[in-house]
């Protein structure tokens, strides 16, 4: 996990930032809530989201405090590739909370956690001249006018931004709450009349470019009652583009004088979909049109792509990731949806699962302790009790994590039957991957492991950990075979996607019947017909060139965002597994191995029978992934660090 580099931003944002925990059981009161979603959000922690996925170089210039949901808020924007250069650590405040529910269609019931919170103790010591004279734009929210200390960090960062010829937007966001103007249970307030609040938008006003807001927002900051009267004041006030989002209407854009009638001035496309959930959805909307604002595109095109973005996050729960990547958002405004709710559209669901993954991992070297029949037999054999392959496989990882040596690219398979102190031991060490296997050993048609409920089980994993399932299934299988093995599988693709974690699945066919270079390309061909797409595919070596070039062209025709394939080993031999690597150097989708007895095997036999200690079985299993891995490396014209 690398920081975004601060060079050329297209923009800051600039305020809130906490963690949403967002009620997942819709329908519901908060006081009914069970369970709750984690995200990142607050306006611009949204924003800075919303527009780094859309390609735009964006930073978030706040507190966050120094203990784990700030952390979390870090680590989430590094992985969004948006720069915390500017992102204060408060070691005296706690980073805010929200607590939310969706109770109805526009409805939702808000608590903000955020006495003497961390990002409303930011001050103008902490925006950086140079940092923010880098950006293009800053954009400034209503919250933090409402202290003295954060009204004057976000006018530092104006002056400075207008300095270099930058631009100031103004996102309204008025909570009345937050500025004192309602309880702790009115957070989901959106309108108070307060002259205080618009005196001190008022004096913003004038130093902007951009104006964005809700009828009511455009009311607050104008301090007039009537929306034409008060366009007409900022307007008065401003020569901004001014915004004025009208929710399932769309919006309005003006750039000149405010016409007589209002409906005279720019509008984009609109969108109409299922409203799931409003919040959020005004930050993905600034999102969108922030990144058609800034890249040149007309005032109508940026409204569009901003309603588009609106679309996307009123049909889904959660707000930040939620908010859809350019890809998507290209794919949408080309090919529109069948469906009314945009989260049940499968096509469009996987390009955002695909593209906003947690990681990307080029390369593969995964070291295969996940099997649990093929040990037992050691063991047994042995005269050990069962109990002790938990321990060998304590020392598995350790033989992997010596060759690792936190370095990208290396991972395990490990189970959780004979695995739990294992994956305790995984979790001490840097390992870029790690999957888990789901299937019951050896089943045919596939069973899962210890219940048929397999979605129950998954939402108990940590969200880095992918899961994997290997089916034997052949293309000549029984009909009736076939469609049981099939359905399975699509139920593991769809607890997948539920729960966000990653899938892959390993295909096994030549203990079904013969094979050919037709065989597993059938098999792949069968799969995505039924829509499932895992993360991966774990499959044997093939025989024939023509084999993986079939298999690479089904993969790129039907998921040009399949992580790609790794190569199992099937206890071959190691000179063996060296020549199906050499064999697969030009097959770009082939990004690695995950190979387990070759590499274990001998060690287990020695070990369980007491022939040799701990450090000569982790040393032995070393040497072999080593090499392995050095074989990989070289395949792939690369060296070993």
């Amino acid at each position: 996990m690398s920081e975004a580099v601060d060079t050329a931003l297209d923009v800051i944002t600039i305020g809130r930032a906490s963690v949403d925990l967002y009620g997942q059981q819709i329908g519901s009161r908060l006081e009914d809530i069970a369970s709750f979603a984690k995200s990142v959000g607050g306006c611009p922690a949204n924003i800075a989201v919303g527009t780094a996925r859309l390609g735009l170089k964006s930073a978030l210039l706040t507190r966050v405090g120094d203990e784990q949901m700030g952390r979390f808020i870090r680590e989430q924007l590094i992985r969004e590739g948006i720069s915390v250069s500017a992102l204060k650590t408060d070691p005296d405040r706690l980073t805010a909370l929200v607590l939310l529910s969706v109770e109805d269609e526009g409805v939702s019931p808000m608590i903000f956690v955020r006495t003497d919170c961390a990002d409303m103790a930011l001050e103008p010591d902490d925006v950086n001249e140079a940092f923010v004279a880098s950006a293009r734009s800053v954009v400034v929210t209503g919250t933090h006018f409402s202290r003295k200390n954060t009204a004057e960090a976000q006018r530092k960062a104006m002056r400075i931004v207008k300095a270099g010829g930058g631009k100031v937007v103004f996102d309204i966001d008025y909570r009345p709450n937050l500025w004192g103007l309602g309880g702790h249970a009115e957070g989901f307030g959106r309108y108070v009349k307060s002259d205080r609040v618009s005196a001190e938008m008022k004096a913003v006003l004038p130093e902007c470019d951009l104006i964005v807001g809700t009828e009511e927002e455009v009311l607050i900051a104008s301090g007039e009652g009537d929306l034409l009267a008060a366009l007409k004041t900022i307007r008065a006030l401003s020569q901004a583009t001014i915004v004025l989002k009208r929710g399932a209407m769309g919006c309005i854009v003006y750039d000149g004088p405010i016409p007589d009638d209002l409906e005279d001035g720019i509008v984009g496309k609109g969108f109409p979909i299922e409203v799931y959930n409003v919040l959020g959805a005004g930050d993905a909307f600034m999102s969108g049109f922030l990144r058609g604002w800034l890249g040149g595109e007309s005032l109508e095109t940026a409204a569009t792509w901003a309603n588009a973005c609106g679309a996307f996050a009123v049909s889904r729960l959660l707000c930040a990731p939620e908010y859809p990547t350019f890809e998507e958002l290209t794919f949408f405004l080309e090919h529109g949806s069948k469906h009314h709710a945009l989260r049940k559209d499968e096509a469009i669901a996987h390009i955002h699962w695909a593209t906003t993954r947690r990681r990307e991992t080029p390369s593969l070297m995964a070291f295969a302790c996940d099997h649990r029949v093929q040990l037992e037999a050691v063991a047994q054999k042995a005269g050990a009790e069962f109990s002790r392959i938990n321990a060998f496989k304590v020392l598995a990882v350790k033989a992997a994590a010596r060759i690792a040596a936190g370095r990208e690219g290396y991972g395990m398979l490990i189970d959780e039957k004979h695995g739990r102190e294992a994956l305790f031991e995984f979790a001490r060490h840097p390992f870029t991957w790690l999957g888990r296997p789901v299937e019951l050993p050896g089943s045919r048609p596939l069973r899962f492991e210890f219940s048929q409920d397999i979605g129950s089980q998954l939402i108990d994993w940590p969200v880095t950990h992918c899961i994997k399932c290997l089916c034997f299934y052949h293309p000549d299988d029984p009909p009736a075979l076939k469609q049981e093995q099939q359905e399975k599988l699509r139920a593991l693709f769809d607890a997948a996607r539920k729960v966000k974690r990653e899938l892959l699945i390993e295909i096994i066919a030549s203990k079904s019947g013969p094979v050919n270079e037709e065989t597993v390309p059938r098999v792949l061909e069968e799969l995505y017909a039924l829509g499932i797409r895992p993360d991966w595919w774990k499959l044997e070596p093939q025989n024939s060139p023509n084999a993986w070039k079939a298999i690479e062209a089904i993969i790129v025709k039907h998921d040009p965002w399949c992580r790609g394939v790794v190569l199992l080993g099937l206890e071959a031999p190691q000179d063996e597994l060296e020549l199906a690597f050499a064999a697969t150097a030009d097959v770009s989708l082939v990004k690695g191995f995950a190979v387990g007895r070759t590499l274990f095997i001998d060690a287990a036999e020695k070990w369980f029978s007491g022939t040799i200690s701990d450090e000569e079985a982790i040393a032995d299993m070393a040497a072999r992934f080593d090499r392995l891995t050095r074989a990989w490396l070289a395949a792939r014209g690369r060296a070993a660090a």
